[in-house]
């Protein structure tokens, strides 16, 4: 009985609740990272994620590339002041970033992390 009610789950979630699944997982399996919504402000952190949205805007004088990222738990703003462009970033590119979290207006927030293409 459980398989079908498996499957009958299956047949009525949204794509987005399944992408939130498999990226639960996903990231899960990155080690030496902790999940977005359990990370800790004012710490370091290691966090994994796939890009949702690419943004470049000015911020203080310079422009700056903003990335969100999105592990299923929750959302995390990537954010390299004075670049414009990474090479191999896409939206849907999975990335393992490690900075300090911070909080800016209710959002969690990593400025200049470094990354690697998971």
């Amino acid at each position: 009985m459980s398989g079908l009610r498996r499957f009958l789950g299956r047949l009525t979630e949204g794509d987005e609740e399944r992408l939130a699944a498999e990226l639960r997982t996903w990231a899960a399996t990155v080690p030496g990272t902790v999940r977005i919504d359990e990370a800790a402000p004012r710490s370091r952190v290691s966090l994994a994620g796939m890009v949702r949205r690419i943004t470049v805007r000015p911020v203080e004088g310079f422009e700056a590339l903003e990335v969100v990222l999105s592990d299923g738990t929750g959302e995390v703003v990537a954010r390299w002041l004075g670049r414009r462009a990474i090479r191999g970033l896409a939206l849907g590119s999975r990335l393992k970033i490690e900075g300090v979290l911070g909080l800016e207006q209710g959002m969690r927030k990593v400025v200049n992390p470094t990354f690697e293409f998971a």
